[in-house]
């Protein structure tokens, strides 16, 4: 079991909520970069809707949006500022909100306010020492 497979089975409740539920497939492909298949999503699906990267790609996109204060507080040592289901959808932009939506069979309203309540618990699991995780690292 990878490191990004651990943090959202205790994030999401373990077995029963880990990356075969909806949302933890989407956090895996946000958190891991859509590299492998989880909960039926193959790479082409939310990795491509969100233009790859991983963590690091996740962590710029919210540099790009004038966020970056807000995403490095999920990595740093201290507490973490929340994000609004707003701020997430002008992070990601609509067209790539609808697709990760659809795929998690979610309307967009709900897939934002649920990601914007696990995003931030879900980066700092996978930062607990302050840093980005080796690349190697994240798997699932």
């Amino acid at each position: 079991m990878g490191i990004l497979d651990s943090v959202l089975g205790n994030l999401l409740g373990g077995a029963s909520g880990g990356t075969s539920s909806p949302m933890g497939a989407v956090l895996s492909s946000i958190l891991g970069g859509g590299g492998a298949q989880q909960g039926g999503m193959a790479s082409s699906g939310l990795g491509g809707a969100l233009g790859g990267g991983g963590l690091g790609g996740l962590l710029s996109q919210f540099q790009n949006a004038g966020l970056g204060h807000v995403a490095d507080s999920w990595v740093g040592n201290g507490s973490n500022h929340p994000v609004s289901p707003d701020q997430l959808q002008n992070v990601f932009g609509a067209d790539r909100v609808n697709d990760m939506a659809n795929q998690a069979g979610m309307q967009p309203g709900d897939f934002l306010s649920q990601l914007s309540q696990h995003l931030p618990a879900a980066v700092n699991g996978m930062t607990p020492n302050g840093q980005l995780p080796d690349e190697g690292s994240v798997s699932v």
